[in-house]
């Protein structure tokens, strides 16, 4: 039996956040996964996360949740990086960074699952170095560094990377082909169509999409967008709330082998009519 994991790309601010809330339950009626994650770094109006958020996102549903470049933009977070154990920083900035490098993540027995328990999923999440405004370390390096240290032996391990270039994103998925069982890319909010097998066995996609408004610029009102690009003049770029979606990917991996059996992208619409959006 496949262990079946759902990855959610960036949620961006309030319509992001909701939407993701009400689409939990149609993903896990669709495709039953063992585990659901998500990137939440902009769930907080477009930047960070903040603890009653991530309360809320994990009691609707969500298993893991995983940051990037915003990590540190809402200082409240810290004490829940330092505590809890589904949330993790990049594993590449410096050693002193506050919160965890990587999180391990045990599905839930269900009744009539597998006689054989399901194994854990290894997260880790490394920022990419080019046009990055937080300066990282190698995130080659760090994963390099970070898969030994892990406390089974041959894990199920998926990282995401978190990266402006498409380019970094192809190098660390061919890097990591046949050493873990997927690599997901995150941060520039606009879904790729190539999700693949590569040939070792890993599975890969270079941008999951962002989960939140896509009438929109990247999340981000349309109006101020191009005020700014068109004038020079500063435009504050509010989260947008129009068409909110939820993109990601759908992940089935072989215990045995370690290695992904089949990946397809996720794209839902959710409806801004319907509960939590309205009371």
């Amino acid at each position: 039996m496949p262990l079946r994991v759902v990855m959610l790309g960036d949620i961006v601010g309030s319509p992001g956040r909701l939407a993701v809330m009400q689409q939990i339950p149609v993903i896990r009626q669709r495709w039953k996964p063992d585990l659901i994650l998500a990137n939440g770094e902009n769930a907080a109006a477009g930047s960070g996360l903040t603890p009653e958020q991530y309360h809320k996102l994990r009691a609707a549903g969500l298993d893991g949740i995983t940051l990037g470049d915003h990590v540190y933009k809402r200082d409240q977070i810290v004490p829940v990086l330092e505590t809890e154990q589904q949330i993790i920083r990049p594993a590449n900035l410096p050693t002193l960074a506050k919160g965890r490098s990587w999180m391990r993540l045990t599905p839930a027995s269900t009744p009539g699952s597998a006689p054989t328990p399901l194994p854990n999923l290894y997260v880790l999440t490394v920022l990419g170095r080019i046009f990055s405004s937080l300066p990282a370390d190698d995130p080659f390096a760090a994963v390099d560094r970070i898969l030994p240290e892990l406390p089974e032996r041959d894990p199920i391990v998926l990282v995401e990377v978190h990266a402006e270039t498409t380019s970094e994103k192809q190098a660390l998925g061919w890097y990591l082909d046949g050493r873990v069982a997927a690599v997901v890319g995150t941060h520039t909010h606009v879904p790729t169509a190539d999700a693949k097998i590569l040939p070792h066995g890993t599975g890969y996609i270079t941008d999951l999409g962002m989960s939140g408004p896509y009438e929109s610029v990247l999340g981000r009102r349309i109006d101020r967008v191009l005020t700014h690009m068109t004038t020079a003049m500063h435009a504050p770029f509010d989260v947008a709330d129009g068409d909110p979606r939820v993109c990601g990917v759908y992940l089935e991996i072989d215990p045995a082998s370690r290695r992904t059996t089949h990946i397809e992208r996720i794209e839902l619409k959710a409806d801004p009519h319907a509960r939590p959006f309205v009371a």
